[in-house]
């Protein structure tokens, strides 16, 4: 008979050398764009190299057995030794193999947050909103058999044969009715609800090359699902910049093609007119967060920025977060603003994220304060 508990345990080390090995190699599969379009339950195929599988070996012993005849291993079967064709010579090397692993995304997120050591947030203003949600709490009567409760409808069957003298312990034998089935019942019992917004700007000018966009977007993408699984209420809105801001569609912030010049300003006044119309800084959550190479029209717009931050943003936000990436065109002296006025506030992170290496980085960054 199999030890269960052994397999069991073999089953838990062979699913943490797994974990592993995804830790490991963590960097490559964040920063490719084929992860981004998944959400959770979805399933997800990694690559796993450099994993010793178990295999039959040829056992060494001499002394015959099952299968032992003529021939030398390696030989084909049912066929004359030699046969058969084949390109090149037969090389004196193992291979290299690679495994593939299913994960559920969510389960996928989870690793991710553990190599980054990332932590749980304390979200604000779960008291002040609440919703309906439908829960199986009650059982009645009727329903559709898909909701029948078996264990009390067996009961029910019981203590009707019991009561009415027909149970036989020697026969034990249970056979509900009519009236004894009983069926699941759903309630509407409200919920407390935690609401959260995430505002996402990206500057999308003529010195943001496609490259910049694509980090931009695989950041923006990582960043939304760590907070969708803190936030069953997250909601998420886009702006994109040159040198006029406007609120696009996700589809669109993550596929635009634009050029132009640059005035930041602009991303934050449309992004500041939304909390105050919308979202309560004392009922939601709030997390704006910005993209640019950090060229910016004018040392005017650059006050100008600086002062919606400190005047709006700051005080509405859990968090705010800007992040550079490394470009050909771009000054980037922004962050180096930030840096001179919010260099000791702790609402505000600053992130340079040079290439998609820096992705990983730039993650931790953001949401390693727990906000």
């Amino acid at each position: 008979m199999v030890n269960q508990t052994k397999i069991d345990q073999d089953l838990g080390r062979f699913k943490r050398i797994i974990r592993g090995k995804v830790r490991e190699n963590l960097k490559k599969y964040v920063t490719q764009g084929e992860m981004m379009g998944k959400q959770g339950k979805d399933i997800v195929s990694v690559p796993i190299p450099q994993i010793d599988i178990p295999r039959f070996k040829l056992d060494g012993n001499k002394g015959g057995g099952v299968g032992s005849g003529e021939g030398e291993p390696g030989d084909p079967v049912g066929s004359e030794q030699g046969e058969g064709s084949g390109a090149g010579q037969a090389g004196d090397q193992e291979g290299q193999h690679a495994i593939e692993v299913e994960f559920t995304f969510d389960e996928f997120v989870e690793i991710m947050a553990e190599e980054l050591e990332l932590p749980n947030i304390e979200p604000k203003g779960s008291e002040q909103l609440q919703s309906q949600k439908g829960r199986y709490k009650s059982i009645t009567h009727v329903g559709p058999n898909s909701l029948r409760h078996f264990k009390r409808t067996y009961k029910e069957a019981l203590k009707r044969q019991i009561s009415a003298g027909e149970y036989n312990p020697d026969d034990p034998m249970i056979i509900p009715i009519r009236k004894d089935q009983r069926y699941r019942y759903c309630q509407e019992v409200p919920e407390p609800v935690t609401n959260a917004v995430i505002i996402l700007m990206m500057d999308v000018s003529g010195s943001m090359e496609d490259e910049q966009k694509e980090i931009v977007r695989i950041t923006s993408f990582w960043i939304d699902t760590w907070l969708r699984s803190h936030y069953k209420g997250l909601q998420t809105r886009y702006i994109i910049h040159d040198t006029v801001a406007k609120e696009v569609d996700k589809d669109t912030f993550f596929r635009i093609r634009e050029s132009g010049g640059t005035v930041i300003s602009s991303a934050y006044k449309l992004c500041a007119e939304m909390i105050q119309k919308e979202y309560p800084a004392d009922q939601w959550n709030i997390y704006p967060f910005h993209f640019s190479d950090g060229d910016n029209w004018s040392e005017r717009d650059n006050e100008a920025s600086i002062q919606i931050i400190r005047d709006i943003l700051l005080p509405a936000s859990n968090l705010f977060c800007y992040g550079q990436v490394e470009s050909r065109y771009g000054s980037g002296k922004f962050i180096k603003e930030l840096s001179k006025h919010f260099g000791e506030e702790d609402k505000i992170t600053l992130s340079k994220i040079e290439n998609k290496d820096a992705i990983l980085t730039a993650i931790k960054e953001f949401l390693g304060k727990g906000k």
